[in-house]
């Protein structure tokens, strides 16, 4: 068998695609090396090629769109618009949520289109096939299950969503109800029903060790999904959420000494003043290993700006420590989005994960901002707008509201105008 990248690094194996990677990241070669042996960063698509990246310790703040079909709304077409928006914006990698019963056709319309690594949460299908054959979601059979996720991993899946951590005795301990939301995640509340309804333990748990030989098989990264998250402010940092925390590390440990990579998901909804100590939290009981948040999401009063909540929280986090951002679009908690909603939610995301990288001082982070200023000094609106994060957006607004002229804000008082008028007398 192969080896995975981890394994060739620890036989003193120094691949050339990870000289380039290093080049590309702005990273020095021996500085990646010692953050993937020590688990503190992991690569996507360095299997598949597609928009290889790195994650985690020393390098840029990454940003990945959601998307994906639901029972109500399936169209592999609506996906693809969907994903085509997230790269016009610049993701820096897709997860395709799918839970459609076309979720395969989905799946692979994603993987061939997209140029950018691709994820997914095989329980979407393990579910799928249990409706479609046994009549209920939690009627999920365990053989099928790693099935699902070794065809994912054949097919070309960059990383897997597994909630490992959602296990018996935590559900035992501290019962869903006592939450003000209960349990949020989708792959966490059907895990959570299956045990409930079976009695069994979680099957990614009980046959973890499975799971990390096909994911070494296959080199691909596991992401520990955060099936506690918390769903609401009022549930953040709860037992539910450090419990499965607790685990998470030391499952991410047995799959790191066996050559896998490995991220760890986090929340979710957290007030604002306790993101950098759950980042923090976080951090300290999965081993600094790459972390991968879904917002935060800081108040729970804005459905329809939910890109904008998370958007605070994910910068953030992104200064506490964060290492992978997951978009929020407009429609979170209201419905499927749009291509314009995943648009603005990358948008938003990024400005985040920019925002953090110049708090954490990434090499060349500010040097973008500082030439977009040089540029808005000298009144060069090409330059400015072509330096944007939103170019198509800054170029229209423009044109609308001040065409070729002076920017109808300040007009004759524009203030880099008036100190060029003094300096020229």
């Amino acid at each position: 068998m192969s080896q995975t990248l981890l394994q060739e690094l620890r036989n003193g194996q120094v691949p050339d695609r990870l000289k380039d990677l290093a080049r590309k990241e702005n990273i020095d070669i021996p500085v990646l090396i010692k953050n993937l042996l020590e688990g503190t960063a992991v690569v996507l698509g360095y299997r598949t090629g597609r928009g290889t990246m790195v994650v985690g310790k020393g390098v840029t703040t990454k940003v990945n769109a959601n998307i994906g079909a639901s029972t109500l709304t399936s169209s592999v077409e609506h996906e693809q618009e969907k994903l085509r928006a997230a790269l016009r914006a610049r993701t820096d990698a897709v997860m395709d949520l799918s839970l459609a019963d076309n979720i395969v056709e989905i799946r692979k319309a994603i993987l061939s289109e997209s140029t950018v690594p691709v994820g997914t949460v095989p329980i979407y299908e393990a579910a799928t096939m249990a409706r479609i054959k046994r009549g209920a979601v939690i009627r999920i059979d365990v053989g099928e299950f790693f099935e699902c996720i070794e065809r994912q991993m054949k097919e070309g899946v960059d990383f897997v969503t597994v909630h490992c951590g959602v296990v018996r005795d935590l559900i035992g301990k501290f019962p869903p109800e006592y939450r003000l939301e209960g349990i949020v995640s989708r792959g966490g509340a059907i895990t959570a029903a299956y045990i409930r309804n079976t009695g069994r333990e979680n099957p990614l748990y009980q046959y973890y060790d499975r799971l990390v030989e096909l994911a070494e098989k296959h080199d691909c990264v596991l992401s520990l999904g955060d099936g506690m998250r918390p769903g609401a402010l009022f549930d953040a940092s709860d037992s539910l959420e450090i419990g499965e925390q607790v685990i998470l590390g030391k499952l991410q440990r047995r799959a790191f000494d066996k050559g896998v990579m490995v991220m760890i998901e986090g929340p979710g909804h957290v007030p604002l003043h306790l993101v950098e100590k759950s980042v923090k939290r976080i951090k300290r009981l999965t081993h600094n290993a790459p972390l991968y948040l879904l917002g935060p999401i800081v108040t729970d009063i804005a459905p329809g700006y939910d890109h904008i909540t998370s958007a605070i929280g994910a910068g953030v986090a992104g200064m506490s420590g964060a290492d992978f951002i997951c978009y929020v679009t407009p429609s979170e908690h209201l419905g499927l989005p749009t291509g314009q909603d995943v648009f603005d939610g990358v948008i938003a995301a990024r400005i985040a994960a920019h925002a953090s990288d110049i708090a954490k001082n990434i090499p060349g982070a500010i040097a973008w901002d500082n030439e977009l200023s040089r540029a808005r000094k000298a009144l060069d609106w090409d330059k400015q707008i072509d330096m944007s994060i939103d170019p198509e957006t800054a170029r229209r607004i423009r044109r609308e509201r001040s065409g070729e002229g002076a920017c109808t804000m300040c007009g004759e008082y524009c203030v880099f105008l008036v100190l060029k008028d003094q300096k020229d007398k």
